[in-house]
């Protein structure tokens, strides 16, 4: 294939374990990127459950990291991961053959797995969320409508609010979930954070290297209802907040199950 067209990116499709490892251990010379896909099913504890996603991501990074001392097959190579599929899929199918709802809980799930793949990002090249739309896709439709699912709003949150430049994140926040970024023009600063817990939160804020004006905005995805969830052609019953924010300083409000996108602009 590479005489064809040496320009081709190969992907072999992986399974982390002993199929990945002999993979890269004997194939090596012959791709770019190892695929890793995974699903998740329910929990009944609410916060095992919304850690699944990023408890899976962490497992296949630090299997490749293992491995990237282990072979001797990999020195000098960057082969990354390529997470063709992730998602969780369990429950009743209302929406026909395969056509799982999902629920706010899974929405709070799936930003925590975003944050997880904002750290790894130097060994994950890319990540697919499974599915677009219909079956377990992140929005569902009937003839005549269509309706962002929970987790739909989540992806479509930090793809359009995200910053695209790393910032380190430190101290422990737990049971908290924080990720941070700068926009590109570096004027402001966007600051992540996933409550999965049923109560409110101050989150201390101390930011090194640049000073808040104190003023900015928040989206927010929040519900009392963890099984909350919409539905095409209804009043969707979780919906993505905007509103501008100021005196911020030292500290950030988190309201209950929730997911709060800051973004802080900077002098």
């Amino acid at each position: 294939m590479r005489e064809v067209d040496p320009d081709i990116i190969p992907i072999a499709s992986g399974n982390a374990g002993p199929w990945s490892e002999g993979l890269l251990k004997d194939c090596s010379n012959h791709i770019d990127m190892i695929a890793e896909h995974f699903y998740c099913q329910e929990k009944s504890s609410l916060l095992e459950h919304t850690s699944q996603i990023a408890d899976n991501i962490k497992r296949k990074v630090e299997f490749h990291q293992q491995l990237r001392q282990k072979l001797d097959s990999l020195k000098g190579k960057d082969i990354r991961i390529a997470m063709t599929e992730w998602n969780y899929w369990y429950g009743p199918h209302p929406f026909g053959e395969l056509g799982t709802r999902y629920f706010h809980k899974d929405a709070l799930g799936i930003a925590k797995g975003l944050h997880e793949y904002f750290r790894h990002s130097d060994i994950i090249f890319l990540a697919n969320y499974a599915q677009t739309v219909n079956v377990i896709g992140c929005i569902k439709t009937t003839k005549t409508a269509a309706a962002f699912e929970t987790t739909g709003l989540a992806l479509k949150l930090y793809r359009n609010h995200f910053g695209t430049v790393p910032v380190t994140v430190t101290g422990d926040a737990y049971p908290l979930d924080v990720a941070a970024a700068w926009t590109s023009n570096r004027k402001a600063l966007t600051v992540a954070i996933v409550n999965p817990m049923e109560q409110k939160y101050e989150l201390p804020l101390d930011l090194k290297g640049a000073r808040l004006t104190g003023r900015g905005r928040l989206w927010l995805i929040a519900h009392s209802d963890p099984m909350a969830y919409n539905d095409p052609g209804k009043e969707p019953n979780v919906v993505i907040e905007e509103k501008p924010v100021s005196g911020i300083s030292n500290k950030l409000s988190v309201p209950p199950l929730s997911i709060n996108l800051y973004e802080l602009n900077v002098r």
